[in-house]
């Protein structure tokens, strides 16, 4: 029996040989798309339909039918492909339904070319929609798998195609409804079942990649299986040319039988031209696979809660069947078929999770410093780097199902956005299962110094990701109750000078950062960047600010919020401890400015959600282990080594 998939729900596809099968109660169209490793459809000849029914490796129907047969041969795509959606849209110009919700929800099963059905779904909750994407083939790990979709799209094929990154999608659309409305092509019979002589003589001659499916001319010969990840590959030859100096990316050689069993997980096999962007593509992917998974299995627990209370009120509906044995016997089975869907879902996520647990176990000791927990060795033989890396990490995501896995969580360098870290118990109690315990037992005092020492941390590691001298740290602590924890930023050098105290040092670092952003800005605009002034410091400046905001008039407040604005274009980095409770005398004026900064915690908190699936993620804070004196040690040589860059100039 197929694999029955609810929205978001993969499976793995055992060969390269695939039909997929289309039964709907009125006339659709069936199409195909190709898309890159980022998801784009590059171009119009990634599209099989109607009026293009072959590509290399994909074979679809010419006209609208209920009743479609898709032909699929993954080892004959071309090697940039990634992914290949099945689109299934209404007809325009015709006398029939003009959205999906008027008819039963179409059913699509994919099977081997014998009839051996692999996965199948129904696209449920279809209403407006006119074309729909019922699922995807992908890469993953040098094998294909599927993965049930269900986008309907109520702007048509138009909208579809226009998703999917293609400029011209208007007239695609419309050139595929005018083939099907004219009817100027016949439509294709479906291959009959190969029989197993002809599997054999495959397996001889074509081995992985057969080579006697539809567009088998462009296939390549040879029995082995890609090793990149999907979504990884090396460029295409037709990428653009590298940048003067940069190396080609690293190939990981390919391995005959990947597929044979299971991935061997190794750090940086993301694409990129250097390891420092592989590993950060690595980390997206992980951070991408572990929604996914855990999507798709909160998705099937949904349905199968849903089915077993519908033949539950079945059962109940009818006085005739409501008490008695045959009733009893009813919900027993109605639950068990819950429990059974729940243990399956559970099985694919625990297979996902031990994958990328593996992943981790591996890419984590291979982080850079900028990418890595303060508690890996990388941070004994820490030298500033050369050049600024893509990001650094503030902290570690999670989620309930996740069984301890933590994807590192990466935001880019230079920061777009400032950061606040809340020094108040707004928003953490009856956060996530970590965050509210911690919370709960911890007293504000406990909070506020928290909260200093990850500003700290996150200071350091800011400081540590710049090249020597190329970082230019600012403190403001009005009364000064982050001594302690900003100790080590002091005592080390890296802060030059104490921090600015009382409404006077407030003004002074407000004034002088909003000189800077104002002149950096002017000199941009009329593109006379030589010409500052010599006493501006061109290094990037970050603004830690502690116990906002005590210490601050309205005119402090309003050339914080300049700042939190304009300054990441100027080179000026906003890094915030507050707690918004203290700052309800201002009303709605600072709404502005907590919406336009990213909002950390010190203890677990899972405040933090993503828009893509709409989980909401664990977060736990960059801290130093307790005891440790990696900090310390890494500012030293941060210090040094700016104390030498001032010297030589450079």
């Amino acid at each position: 029996m197929p694999a029955e998939l609810v929205r978001g729900q993969n499976h793995p596809l055992p060969g390269v040989r695939l039909e997929i099968r289309v039964s709907v109660e009125r006339p659709v169209i069936a199409g195909a798309t190709l898309n890159d490793e980022h998801g784009r459809m590059r171009e119009e000849t990634w599209t099989a339909h109607p009026a293009r029914p072959q590509l290399p490796g994909l074979e679809v129907s010419r006209q609208a039918a209920a009743e479609h047969r898709l032909a699929v041969d993954l080892g004959a795509l071309p090697d940039e492909v990634h992914r290949v959606n099945v689109l299934l849209a209404l007809p325009t110009g015709t006398e029939g339904p003009s959205r999906f919700g008027e008819f039963a929800p179409p059913s699509v099963t994919v099977t081997e070319p014998g009839g051996h059905g692999i996965a199948n779904c129904t696209l449920t909750g279809l209403d407006a929609e006119s074309a729909v994407l019922a699922l995807e083939l992908y890469r993953r790990r040098g094998s294909w798998k599927v993965r049930a979709v269900g986008q309907g799209y109520s702007g048509g094929l138009s909208a579809m195609l226009a998703d999917q990154g293609f400029a011209r999608a208007q007239e695609l659309a419309a050139t595929i409804n005018e083939a099907v409305a004219t009817g100027r092509a016949r439509s294709v019979p479906a291959p009959p079942p190969r029989t197993g002589e002809e599997h054999s003589r495959e397996a001889t001659v074509g081995g992985a990649r057969g080579v006697t499916g539809p567009g088998a001319a462009g296939a390549a010969p040879g029995g082995r299986i890609s090793y990149w990840h999907p979504g990884r590959a090396a460029p295409p030859p037709s990428s653009p040319p590298r940048p003067a100096g940069e190396s080609s990316p690293v190939s990981t050689p390919t391995a005959a039988g990947a597929g044979d069993g299971p991935y061997a997980p190794v750090a940086g096999d993301a694409n990129g031209w250097s390891m420092d962007e592989r590993l950060y593509n690595q980390v997206w992917d992980m951070f991408e696979d572990l929604a996914r998974t855990v999507a798709a299995y909160r998705s099937a627990v949904d349905f199968a809660e849903s089915r077993m209370e519908q033949e539950l009120d079945e059962v109940l509906s009818d006085p005739r069947t409501r008490v008695g044995p045959a009733a009893d016997a009813a919900r027993d089975e109605a639950r068990s078929r819950q429990a059974g869907l729940v243990q399956q879902a559970r099985a694919v996520l625990d297979r996902d999770l031990r994958q990328l647990c593996a992943e981790a176990e591996v890419v984590e000791p291979a982080l850079p410093p900028a990418y890595a927990r303060w508690d890996n060795p990388v941070w004994h033989d820490y030298r500033p780097p050369g050049q600024t890396p893509m990001a650094m990490r503030l902290g570690d995501l999670c989620l309930p199902e996740s069984a301890g896995l933590r994807i590192p969580m990466l935001v880019r360098l230079p920061l777009e956005r400032g950061l606040w870290i809340d020094s108040g118990r707004s928003g953490q109690a009856g956060s996530s299962a970590a965050g509210p315990a911690a919370a709960s037992l911890l007293g504000p005092d406990e909070l506020r110094r928290l909260a200093a020492e990850t500003a700290t941390a996150i200071a350091a590691r800011f400081a540590a990701a710049h090249p020597a001298g190329h970082v230019t740290l600012n403190v403001i602590d009005p009364a000064g109750s982050a001594s302690a924890a900003l100790a080590p930023l002091v005592e080390s050098g890296v802060l030059q000078g104490r921090p600015a105290a009382g409404a006077a040092g407030v003004s002074t670092v407000l004034d002088e950062l909003t000189r800077r952003v104002d002149l950096v800005q002017m000199a941009v605009r009329s593109r006379a960047a030589d010409a500052l002034p010599a006493e501006i410091d061109i290094a990037e400046q970050l603004l830690l600010v502690h116990d906002f905001p005590h210490g601050f008039d309205d005119r402090a407040v309003t050339q914080l919020r300049y700042l939190a604005d304009e300054g990441p274009s100027a080179g000026v980095h906003l890094l915030m401890v507050a707690d918004p409770e203290d700052a309800r005398a201002y009303g709605p004026v600072l709404s502005p400015l907590w919406k336009a900064l990213l909002r950390i915690t010190p203890v677990p908190d899972d405040h933090l959600a993503d828009p893509w699936v709409g989980h909401h993620w664990t977060y736990e804070p960059p801290l130093v282990p307790h005891g440790s004196q990696v900090l310390s040690q890494v500012l030293s040589r941060v210090a040094a080594a700016a104390g030498r860059a001032r010297e030589t100039g450079g």
